[in-house]
């Protein structure tokens, strides 16, 4: 089993602490709705305008709030506990969410930044610290627009990056049992249903495609997991996955980790190991980690601006769940 030791979180933290100050370089969403101009980012978006765009900044937050709920008396928490009161205050989450509530929010960051808006939330939750305060307002309008979302999409997104439907709601999940909403925990199980309850003979020989970070049959695998009763995902799971994972476990080749999709791959090396982990393969976890750990900081912007929220993920799953 590979875990989070303190030394690695710290490590880890202080990427974390870097980015979410890092204005630039911006990758800029932004729905023009007419001739206006384009305010800068940081005016926009106060509270999430580091680390290159809107999702890698929430999921950073994340990292920080992860790691000072791992080790709360570590020379670090101090600094993090200030970096966070600063970003995730009343005033900068309130504009954040009037930003969701324009005619250019509307679909802003749909479905991955929600996800992981709710998934910093349900750590927020989970460890009873006080900035859960203030995100609760927009993590409730990002539930219900999911809420809406789920209950009106006829298929999910099977893509191995952003768009993925069964890693959203995976994260979703995590805030819905952690908030107590029924309401968006019954979407999410009748829509993985809907969508992946008849899937079989997962084609695994065509993984990983150049932008995947995520396996599209190991997070749907997942899903399903927390979805169904023990014995009707052991029947789903022989039939979508007949002859096992073992094939996922193999690092994937890059040969340019500098470069913006070659760097997804080690990614999806850290998504993977949290799937492994948590499906009961700490093997395979073990071996994906190793393989990634080594390009998530230090090296070009292109993965560090978002890897070490993926490595807190993969090293904090066999010892800490979220409720």
């Amino acid at each position: 089993m590979t875990v989070l030791t303190p030394e690695m979180a710290s490590r880890l933290a202080h990427v974390a602490l870097a980015n979410i100050d890092r204005e630039y370089p911006r990758h800029v969403q932004h729905l023009l709705t007419g001739a206006e101009q384009a305010s800068p980012e940081r005016e926009r978006h106060p509270a999430f305008y580091g680390s290159y765009d809107w999702h890698s900044a929430v999921h950073m937050h994340w990292l920080l709030m992860r790691v000072l709920r791992l080790y709360p008396t570590s020379r670090d928490a101090a600094r993090i506990a200030d970096a966070l009161d600063r970003h995730l205050r009343v005033q900068t989450l309130e504009q954040e969410l009037a930003y969701f509530r324009s005619a250019a929010g509307r679909t802003f960051e749909r479905l991955y930044g929600w996800a992981w808006l709710l998934e910093l939330q349900a750590e927020a939750l989970a460890a009873k610290v006080r900035w859960s305060r203030a995100l609760e307002p927009l993590a409730a309008h990002l539930a219900r627009r999911l809420s809406d979302y789920l209950a009106q999409a006829p298929y999910p997104v099977r893509a191995g990056s952003h768009g993925n439907s069964a890693f959203a709601c995976l994260l979703a999940l995590d805030y819905a049992r952690a908030a107590h909403d029924p309401s968006l925990e019954f979407e999410i199980r009748k829509a993985a249903r809907r969508w992946y309850g008849a899937d079989g003979e997962a084609p695994l020989a065509y993984e990983p495609s150049l932008d995947d970070f995520l396996s599209p049959a190991l997070v749907e695998a997942l899903l399903m997991q927390e979805v169904l009763d023990a014995g009707e995902f052991v029947v789903w799971l022989e039939r979508f996955a007949p002859g096992g994972f073992g094939a996922l476990a193999k690092p994937p080749t890059v040969l340019d980790h500098a470069d913006p999709k070659q760097s997804h791959l080690d990614g999806l090396c850290l998504s993977r190991a949290w799937c492994f982990e948590r499906l009961g393969d700490a093997a395979a976890a073990a071996q994906l980690i190793a393989a990634a750990l080594p390009h998530i900081a230090g090296g070009d912007y292109a993965g560090e601006h978002w890897l070490a929220s993926y490595a807190v993920l993969a090293l904090s799953a066999a010892g800490l769940k979220t409720p």
